[in-house]
């Protein structure tokens, strides 16, 4: 007979694709997946992990095993999700994750009515980017992520996950209160042309999504700074050192020096939650969801 918890531990290893990314994702150490696996092959009478340089690597059974543990978690996860949905319970745990500015403008909220509403739920919450979030619901490290894409740049979206919209975020241009467009009523971003801009990290999604917007309006952006946290970016900006796309979600309150102008042609974040398909009839995921665009519905 095959242990579950061994086939999820080979699950977490092919997935993650080392000892210590099969931990990290299963909040256990690495001598406990060394332990799993070394159980697991007795119990088959075959290796399934073989030494590779530094690392470890799954042998044609590991491989094997592996895709029928997948197969056979995903039953184990849609049972479990059949079995609350005919209770009708919000019980168990829940894993969510959200990038920053939900964290701060939807999760405190959000997460406190949950718990007040089910007190036999265990809620446990992290930050993290839309990329890294979307990955740990495919590899079941989380039950729920609240992620983004932008009017002009979807976020795309795995098969296998279900999406619920929340929101809709708009975003204006952030400047120093001494910058000549400060008093308008409204900016087109091409006004910003021969501005220095505060944005993103390299490589990360809303980085992307910024460069390409600009170049669509018909010039290179000169980045000056970029800073992950939209509160830096802010103040980056009290101090004179640029401009910045700020969305309203989690931003207030805006430091001295500041303002805010709304874009002329509406600039848009989609915020929205994505469940493994699996998962789609607990209550939980359900009741998380239904306090997630409770709380999106009182951002201004």
């Amino acid at each position: 007979m095959l242990n579950l918890e061994r086939l999820r531990t080979l699950d977490a290893l092919a997935r993650h694709g080392s000892v210590s990314g099969a931990a990290e994702g299963l909040h256990v150490t690495t001598s406990a997946v060394s332990q799993q696996m070394s159980k697991l092959e007795r119990e088959v009478g075959q290796r399934l992990v073989a030494r590779n340089g530094r690392g470890v690597r799954l042998t044609d059974a590991g491989r094997l095993l592996a895709d029928h543990a997948a197969r056979i978690l995903s039953q184990v996860e849609l049972a479990q999700s059949d079995l609350e949905a005919q209770r009708g319970q919000v019980v168990g745990e829940l894993r969510l994750a959200a990038f920053p500015t939900a964290a701060r403008g939807l999760f405190p909220a959000a997460l406190a009515a949950l718990c007040a509403d089910h007190p036999a739920l265990r809620v446990r919450s992290r930050e993290l980017e839309p990329a890294e979030s979307v990955a740990g619901v495919i590899r079941g490290d989380l039950d729920l992520a609240v992620v983004l894409d932008w009017y002009n740049k979807p976020l795309p979206v795995p098969e296998g996950l279900v999406k619920a919209s929340l929101l809709d975020d708009a975003a204006d241009v952030a400047m120093p209160a001494g910058h000549p467009l400060a008093g308008r009523a409204e900016v087109d971003l091409e006004e910003f042309a021969d501005d220095e801009w505060i944005t993103w990290g390299e490589g990360e999604f809303c980085h992307e999504w910024l460069l390409f917007t600009l170049r669509a309006k018909g010039f290179e952006p000169v980045v000056a700074h970029r800073a992950e946290e939209h509160h830096t970016q802010l103040a980056l900006v009290a101090a004179g050192l640029g401009v910045c796309v700020a969305p309203r979600l989690g931003r207030d309150p805006l430091p001295a020096g500041v303002r805010t102008v709304p874009v002329r042609h509406r600039v848009r974040r989609h915020v929205y939650a994505v469940w493994r398909a699996d998962a789609d009839r607990r209550p939980s995921i359900r009741a998380a969801v239904e306090a997630l665009r409770t709380a999106g519905a009182a951002v201004k």
